[in-house]
């Protein structure tokens, strides 16, 4: 397999004919994120509708034959601007998740982020534990993230346009 330089934070944007707040809220239903996300399944752990800052959840995810799941903290909640949460997995930081939510003309501009938080002492056994549950080697974890972010920002678009 040909090497490919890691990176550790990557995003995306779209262009989605909605209001701020209509995007944000339908981001902030986690509960909602299997629809929108290739590898999220399920979200448990927190009623239907915007979560506030603080939430916990589990996420439940799929790669092919892989399926794993994963503990998540909302760090920032603030309607029609940002949405973020904190992934980790037996207790190990894994990712932080986001987006954000820009006025344009006629619409809002969606940009989802991601960062890498597999570092530091903890991060090898972190990295071993993607590898295995995932199948994703953590240098080549940030092109399935990109695709599956341009995946879900589709998705998104494609729900809130119609």
């Amino acid at each position: 397999m040909i090497p490919v330089e890691r990176r550790w934070e990557i995003e995306e944007s779209v262009f989605i004919k909605a209001a701020p707040e209509r995007v944000y809220a339908a981001v902030a239903d986690v509960r909602s994120m299997g629809r929108w996300s290739p590898e999220c399944v399920a979200v448990r752990g927190v009623p239907h509708g915007p979560v506030p800052a603080g939430s916990r959840f589990i996420g439940f995810n799929r790669k092919g034959p892989f399926v794993w799941f994963t503990s998540c903290r909302v760090t920032s909640a603030e309607p029609g601007a940002v949405f973020a949460f904190r992934v980790s997995t037996f207790g190990l930081p894994v990712a932080l998740w986001g987006y954000r939510f820009a006025p344009e003309a006629d619409g809002t501009r969606v940009t989802e982020y991601w960062q890498d938080l597999r570092t530091g002492r903890r991060g090898g056994v972190a990295e071993l534990l993607g590898r295995i549950f995932t199948g994703t080697r953590p240098d080549r974890r940030h092109l399935a993230n990109l695709a599956g972010m341009r995946a879900t920002l589709g998705r998104l678009k494609q729900v809130l346009e119609s």
